[in-house]
C-alpha cells in the first residue's frame, strides 16, 4: 500500500523540527527554501516539482 504525502506537508514538518531543535545550517536552509517554493505558486515551482518528480521516479526504479 502506497501512502502519498504532500511535499509541502513533508517539508513543513521537517522544517518545524529543524527550527524547534535550533539546528541551523545548510540543510535547514535547503528545507526552508524547498518549503517556500512548494508552498508558493511561483514560476520556479513548476521546474522544482518536475525535478522532485524526476528524483522520485529515479529512486523508485532502484
Amino acid at each position: 500500500m502506497a501512502i502519498t504525502v504532500s511535499l509541502v506537508a513533508l517539508f513543513g514538518l521537517v522544517l518545524f523540527f529543524l527550527l524547534r531543535s535550533k539546528s541551523l545550517g545548510p540543510g535547514s536552509a535547503f528545507i526552508a527554501a524547498m518549503f517556500g517554493f512548494f508552498l508558493a505558486s511561483t514560476g520556479a515551482a513548476k521546474p522544482i516539482n518536475q525535478l522532485a518528480d524526476s528524483v522520485i521516479d529515479a529512486l523508485s526504479t532502484l
